[in-house]
């Protein structure tokens, strides 16, 4: 094992794969010269040269379809936002297109691409630049979801998505670039819609996945001070979502909290809701408990970008508040 950065987990899975397979090559914005926007492709331009490291233009409309057009011709190409935010640009092409044209060609056209890129807040960005649209995308039949809490998880995970045949969402996180973790010097790759229990516990389940399972982490060691075992498992893909993991934790614990960073209003933590009152709800000891942002815009202030994103403060409230006490 050695101790890697996530961005040099991302590229150490990325340059891994297009070194075994020359259909293979990254675009997006400032990739190439600059090494990536957050120095995720640092490198791979002199490795790989610009016919496979490929800058492009302020256009994701445009090389969003080109990426598409590119996998129908054979080619396997990762596509890069500097942020989904900017891939609101690109949606026609993602939903429209890649997520349905297996479908729409009757099985004569599969599309081997991958989107990647950050997600979610990162500070004070302002409301146009702190989206999570996790959920908007995993709402879109033909389309994989993956969103990665650690560099182990992020790079066994993209090299199971660059090798996918059909198209995959693969959301990361700026605040989360410089974390450090422990990645095998040997190959391997994760299963895509497998969840992990991060730490095992009795009393209660938290389901959550990207940066702000950290928040999780905080409160179950604030609970554990308490005797409250919390038992935390990270999504890792949101589509397919491993349900089965979910429901045998219920089953044990008969406790539920969820953690995302979304807007309230029909996000994963919803889908998860559901699925559980469906499959578990004689399992249950108490109503689940889903923790969001505001159901506002993101604001640019501290203190209110504070108030607005949930913490772990926010997590121990709800663990105690499913557990009565």
């Amino acid at each position: 094992m050695k101790t890697i950065q996530f961005r040099e987990a991302i590229q150490q899975a990325m340059s891994e794969e297009m070194r075994k397979d020359e259909s293979i090559y990254l675009m997006g914005e400032e990739v190439a010269e600059y090494n990536g926007a957050y120095k995720a492709s640092k490198g791979m331009l002199d490795e790989f040269g610009p016919e496979r490291v490929i800058d492009t233009p302020i256009s994701e409309l445009g090389f969003a379809g080109i990426g598409v057009g590119s996998a129908m011709n054979g080619n396997r190409p990762i596509v890069e936002f500097m942020t989904f935010n900017f891939s609101l640009v690109g949606i026609d092409q993602i939903i429209n297109n890649a997520a349905k044209m297996r479908q729409m060609s009757g099985g004569q056209f599969n599309i081997p691409i991958v989107f990647r890129g950050p997600t979610a807040s990162a500070g004070q960005l302002g409301a146009t630049h702190s989206q999570a649209f996790e959920s908007w995308y995993a709402n879109t039949p033909g389309l994989k979801v993956i969103v990665p809490s650690n560099p182990y998880d992020a790079k066994g995970l993209l090299k199971s998505a660059i090798r996918d045949d059909d198209p995959v969402i693969f959301m990361e996180s700026e605040q989360m670039y410089g974390d450090k973790g422990e990645v095998p010097e040997d190959e391997y790759t994760i299963e895509i819609g497998k969840a992990d229990i991060k730490r095992e516990g009795t009393d209660v389940t938290i389901v959550s996945f990207g940066k702000i399972i950290k928040e999780a982490y905080k409160a179950a060691e604030e609970l554990e001070k308490d005797d409250i075992s919390c038992e935390i498992i990270d999504l890792r893909t949101v589509r397919p979502m491993d349900h089965d993991a979910i429901i045998e934790s219920v089953k044990k614990t008969n406790r539920l909290v969820i953690l995302e960073e979304a807007w309230p209003f029909g996000n994963v933590s919803t889908e998860i809701t559901y699925q559980v009152q469906s499959k578990a709800f004689d399992y249950l000891d108490a109503p689940i408990v889903k923790i969001n942002t505001a159901d506002t815009p993101t604001p640019y202030s501290p203190v209110l970008l504070k108030e607005w994103l949930p913490n772990s403060e926010d997590v121990i409230k709800a663990v105690k508040q499913v557990m009565y006490i």
